[in-house]
């Protein structure tokens, strides 16, 4: 039912004689003799709060402000004040200064009708059950939002596991030699499949607010360098579509989390290859502008109309065009970067001169202060390694199997919980590749297990569909020394084997 009214009114049989007319129409009341009663009356929870112009003294009124300060933001408890004849003593600049932190005030003039008070207690019921709707709305809004991340996390780990066989299978083809057209597609669907995924995941982080920058200053000139000489061979094998790097200025740094930001500029160039017509291009820029790095890509693409220039940030949204379908995606590389630039404190925003006049997106970050942490060079070749590979997917057990002894390491493999324990304690390998869902006993539990009788003499590195912070951070609570989220690709894999990803 409706929660009760408070009331407070000292003077007289004034507080007894509202309650007794609020009762006969079936409200119930709590009775206030004082602040503390009033205090205790809030706590238990109120519909609205009653009382005279004589009872605002400044403590009921600290202890109202109070708890108006601490309410939920779905909460703004009404409060009714009964004044004397023309308002009575409230445009006092003390009191009105009480009034103004109590938020919600519905001022009445006495003498009062029995009507009028039934009617504005109804009022205040009223609003304070539309208050408690909306809560309880919300609530079911981040239930439902929980809910969906959980299932995106579970679909992403289902995914990767597949996908990851698949991908190292495209990789050992290429290693091996094989340049028929449909081992180039393997490798090439299955990078697509893995940046879906991603995309997926990561727009639902960003939007829950769930990604964690790990930010240094950075030369954004060498990373977006490094960056696009990445992208480029594969824009022109598949798309035949020329992306460049005009180059930046020096000593251009920025306070960042470097693997977001190359994010940022893969996302921003690939929506360009995608929409750009064979033999068309795409073009990287940064300036430094007001105290902003600025970062411009450009495409001589099919454009996009002046309506949409903002809706094309919106997650799902997708422009309609008669461009090739097959080139468009889930519509949320757009919607990623604009989650991700605006986490480092930057905007972003499109403008084109319309369909066919190409596009133009520009992203502005804060530049920093500090010397620039050097960009990482890509690993160098790794030093043969004895390895331990535990996994129970047996297509993906092989195909990692098969890359790592490709690469020249000598590769042992187990396929449950106990059995890659026992491995490990009877040969300590110097790495072992572990993956987490494994039969028996989980891999935490194996890393655990190894770890504490072996200690630091072997690296462990978790193989795991799932990439949030929170399965990084119980990774590294077992034991393991790095985490490594399916498929696995070549570059990760050596950064894993030197120690250069954790």
């Amino acid at each position: 039912g409706a929660e009760p009214l408070a009331v407070l009114a000292p003077v007289g049989r004034d507080a007894e004689l509202a309650a007794g007319v609020l009762a006969e129409a079936g409200h119930a009341c709590v009775l206030c003799a004082s602040a503390a009663d009033l205090a205790a009356a809030l706590d238990r929870g109120v519909g609205a709060v009653l009382l005279t112009e004589e009872a605002l003294t400044g403590e009921v009124a600290s202890v109202l402000a109070a708890h108006v300060a601490g309410q939920p933001a779905w909460s703004d408890l009404p409060v009714v004040l009964f004044t004397g004849p023309g308002g009575g003593g409230l445009d006092a600049p003390e009191v009105a200064g009480r009034l103004a932190a109590l938020g919600n005030v519905t001022r009445v003039e006495r003498p009062l009708r029995r009507s009028t008070l039934l009617s504005v207690a109804a009022a205040a019921l009223r609003a304070r059950a539309r208050q408690r709707a909306a809560r309880d709305v919300l609530v079911r809004l981040e239930e439902s939002v929980r809910q969906r991340d959980e299932f995106l996390a579970m679909l992403g780990h289902e995914l990767r596991n597949p996908l990851a066989a698949i991908a190292m299978a495209g990789e050992l083809l290429a290693r091996e030699g094989v340049a028929s057209r449909p081992a180039g597609i393997v490798r090439r669907q299955a990078r697509q499949l893995a940046r879906l995924v991603d995309d997926l995941l990561d727009v639902s982080r960003v939007t829950s607010g769930r990604i964690v920058l790990e930010r240094s200053p950075t030369d954004l000139s060498a990373l977006v360098a490094r960056a696009v000489e990445d992208l480029a061979p594969t824009a022109r094998a598949t798309h035949d579509v020329e992306v460049t790097f005009a180059g930046g200025p020096a000593e251009l740094i920025v306070c960042c989390d470097g693997a977001r930001v190359e994010q940022i500029v893969a996302n921003l160039v690939g929506n360009g290859v995608k929409y750009t017509l064979p033999g068309g291009h795409v073009r990287v820029a940064l300036a430094r502008e007001a105290g902003q790095a600025v970062l411009v890509v450009q495409d001589d693409g099919i454009g996009i109309a002046r309506e949409n220039l903002e809706a094309i940030f919106e997650p799902f949204v997708q422009v309609a065009s008669a461009f090739d379908r097959s080139r468009t995606g889930l519509g949320l590389g757009l919607a990623l970067v604009q989650g991700l630039v605006r986490l480092h404190g930057g905007e972003v925003a499109a403008e084109s001169e319309g369909p066919g006049r190409g596009s133009r997106f520009l992203v502005r970050l804060p530049l920093s202060d500090g010397a620039a942490v050097a960009v990482e060079a890509r690993p160098a070749a790794v030093t043969p390694r004895s390895i331990l590979v535990v996994e129970d997917n047996p297509d993906l057990r092989e195909a990692f199997r098969e890359m790592l002894a490709v690469a020249g390491h000598s590769v042992r493999v187990a396929d449950d919980g106990p059995a890659g324990v026992q491995a490990a304690l009877s040969e300590p390998p110097e790495v072992a590749f572990i993956d987490i869902g494994l039969p028996g006993f989980d891999g935490y539990e194996v890393a655990r297990r190894v770890r504490r009788r072996l200690g630091g003499r072997v690296r462990l590195v978790a193989l795991t569909g799932y990439g949030r912070p929170e399965d990084r951070a119980r990774s590294r609570d077992a034991g393991f020394d790095a985490h490594l989220t399916k498929p696995v690709t070549p570059s990760s894999l050596a950064q894993a084997l030197t120690g250069t990803v954790h």
